[in-house]
């Protein structure tokens, strides 16, 4: 073998044994979504951290690490208040990542950002390559953190790759680095196709009538909850099923009618069996600051279902699904009315083809295979010029 095929050999061998440590705004036990449908994958091939933002805890500082499937690993600061008082979070923070790399052996690791706060106390740290997953625009999230602008230049400057969560988003953030890539949401296609020969009801929904339209996800800001409370009005007889935590708003905010029903959020491997139960799935999101760049996971999942959907004009959901008549776009409770009426009659048969030809370009495996791709390609990369 000669010198270059070493080299190469090298390489490669070193960008096969790294591991991945995440940092997110999101807990991994709150909604399955686009962290754990990609670093879930991840953990197949390699040791994965998600570090969590701090709970504050009345016991000593510590590492809270659990471990989930594979080798992915959640890891939570307990953050004492005492210390809380006394010193700076993101300094104690610091000092926990770097406890976290002495104690798991963390020596080889790429970045995986979604939260560009975390960047205020990991940037020191020395990864094979930083990646940033923009999978919303958290500027314009409800109480979100003043610095938080500052924080995503910062980490825009240093990162190697940079992901959006959709096409909208990509758009907004190409300019502002050299290496951005739009992955939109994707499917896992056949967990939400169950839907279609699901029979068993739910204890929670088997007593409410039909016709169903039924909404999944977090009910946050987000959420028209005057188009729903508008539609409810003038459909007495329509049940609304709302299935999702409540974030970020009070109950005391939630429209309360007798044909509106919360039933709370729901395990990731139940959702087919809600869906199954439903006549129309709605995506009713308010149209504000929020939503302006968001791809919503439920879009293709509910589409897998089987079922028709009605959306508000989110961007990335008129363009492509809208544009392609795979979703009804309505904007006012009128609309949103006169086109569940027109999806209640359509042909589900033609509707189906057409969604399972769609689906078929996409999955969470080939979203992740490009991203891992791509992140290889950079550290062997970066690794050549280093040793060149």
């Amino acid at each position: 073998m000669n010198k270059r095929d070493l080299l190469e050999t090298s390489l490669s061998n070193k960008e096969e044994n790294f591991d991945l440590v995440c940092f997110s705004h999101l807990r991994w036990d709150f909604v399955y979504q686009r962290p754990q449908h990609l670093l879930s994958r991840f953990a197949r091939e390699r040791r994965v951290f998600f570090f969590e933002e701090p709970i504050f805890v009345d016991e000593k500082t510590n590492l809270n690490i659990t471990s989930r499937e594979d080798n992915l690993f959640v890891v939570i600061p307990h953050i004492s208040h005492s210390d809380r008082e006394t010193r700076n979070v993101e300094e104690i923070q610091c000092e926990l990542v770097d406890q976290l790399s002495r104690e798991q052996n963390i020596k080889n690791f790429v970045a995986w950002f979604y939260t560009p706060m975390a960047f205020a106390f990991a940037a020191h740290l020395e990864p094979m390559a930083i990646i940033y997953d923009c999978m919303d625009e958290l500027s314009g999230f409800k109480f979100a953190p003043p610095d938080l602008i500052a924080n995503e230049a910062k980490l825009f400057q240093k990162a190697d790759l940079v992901f959006t969560g959709g096409q909208s988003l990509y758009e907004a953030k190409k300019s502002q680095h050299k290496n951005v890539r739009a992955f939109p949401s994707s499917i896992d296609a056949e967990h939400f196709r169950q839907a279609r020969n699901i029979n068993e009801e739910p204890a929670d929904q088997k007593s409410i009538p039909h016709p169903r339209l039924g909404y999944y996800g977090v009910i946050d800001e987000r959420i028209n909850l005057a188009l729903l409370s508008e539609m409810a009005d003038l459909r007495p007889e329509w049940q609304f099923v709302m299935v999702g935590p409540v974030v970020k708003i009070s109950d005391e905010d939630l429209p309360r009618r007798e044909n509106i029903h919360y039933l709370g959020g729901k395990n990731y491997q139940d959702l087919p069996a809600y869906l199954a139960g439903w006549d129309v799935a709605l995506m009713p999101f308010a149209l504000n600051e929020s939503t302006r760049f968001i791809s919503p996971t439920k879009t293709p999942e509910y589409l897998a279902a089987g079922k028709p959907v009605i959306s508000t004009p989110i961007r990335d959901v008129v363009r492509p699904y809208g544009e392609m008549n795979l979703v009804h776009i309505a904007r006012t409770a009128e609309e949103f009315i006169a086109a569940c009426e027109n999806a209640m009659q359509e042909n589900a048969v033609e509707r189906l083809k057409k969604t399972d030809k769609f689906l078929a370009q996409t999955s969470w495996d080939k979203t992740w295979t490009q991203m891992a791709n791509l992140i290889d390609e950079k550290i062997i990369k970066s690794a050549k010029v280093s040793a060149a």
